[in-house]
């Protein structure tokens, strides 16, 4: 079985302590089994702290300090575990993030999560959205998928790289698959969003100038942020209703991100671009609302 991913994918490194959003604050870490086992069989020194950190309510995860920060992070940004035991006694999710997986009908594709402040960096500065590379190549037959999207992202891929103001390229999706946000006024919108669960509740507020008429003039990064949506969101769908659905969420994703850049222009596109990802798209509760709307 291949491995693929967008070409910017090898450009990719978690900046560390530079990081002013680190996934070390404000996420629930689990640690999965064969790390637990590990980390319960640790003779290293490191290994006690560890287990005192642990907490096994639930799905066992560290447990977070005041602050909502892993216990492991350092106050300058870095990784006590990693200083202390070495990258190979992180846990699954810790070694994985901001990375996701899909299986698709030509094997499996790897991809990185706008909720990452570096990831997100790359995929607004990242020219081809459209070029995906092979990381490697194992024994393994190929994934067999139910439905084939594969030739939709590839049609929506043609369509929103024309040479054409960004609003008419939207249209021309939307007509083509018959789906928009418009199922909702934006007032109705705006209820929905306000309903929703908030890692930080003044992301509410930023969210609170949802309009279907906004359009800020950075067309290139709205085109690459829906690109990236499509990717992550559309290329798993099982079947077609699933696939509008997800195409339903990436296009209202990314009419409230004009809506926000338009609205709030003293933050950067990167910004908004990460808070609506970690908001909406890491949350399953808040993505599957949003779908739902468009089934």
């Amino acid at each position: 079985m291949k491995l693929y991913a967008p070409s910017y994918y090898p450009a990719f490194k978690c900046i560390a302590d530079k990081c002013k959003h680190s996934c070390c604050i404000g996420w629930e870490i689990d640690i999965d089994p064969n790390t637990l086992n590990h980390y319960e069989t640790m003779t290293h020194p490191y290994g006690e702290i560890i287990r005192t950190s642990i907490d096994y309510e639930g799905d066992p995860h560290f447990r977070l300090t005041p602050g909502e920060r892993c216990p492991h992070l350092k106050e300058n940004g870095l990784c006590e575990l990693i200083l202390r035991a070495g990258e190979s006694c992180l846990c699954e999710i810790c070694k994985e993030h901001p990375r996701f997986y899909h299986e698709t009908s030509h094997g499996m594709e790897v991809g990185l999560g706008m909720a990452c402040e570096a990831a997100c960096r790359l995929i607004l500065t990242s020219g081809d959205y459209l070029a995906f590379l092979t990381l490697s190549m194992d024994g393994e037959e190929d994934p067999q998928v139910c439905f084939d999207t594969l030739p939709h992202r590839e049609r929506l891929y043609k369509l929103l790289s024309e040479k054409t103001p960004f609003a008419e390229r939207l249209e021309e999706i939307q007509s083509l698959y018959g789906v928009t946000p418009k199922l909702l006024s934006d007032p109705e919108w705006r209820i929905l969003l306000g309903d929703l669960e908030y890692l930080d509740d003044t992301h509410k507020e930023l969210f609170s100038c949802y309009s279907s008429g906004a359009f800020p003039t950075d067309e290139q990064a709205l085109e690459r942020v829906l690109a990236y949506l499509i990717f992550r969101h559309l290329t798993p769908a099982e079947d077609f209703e699933e696939l509008k659905a997800s195409l339903g969420f990436c296009l209202f994703c990314t009419q409230l991100l004009c809506s926000m850049m338009a609205a709030h222009p003293g933050h950067s596109t990167a910004d908004l671009a990460r808070i609506l990802s970690e908001e909406l798209e890491y949350s399953t509760d808040n993505t599957d609302t949003i779908r739902s709307v468009f089934f």
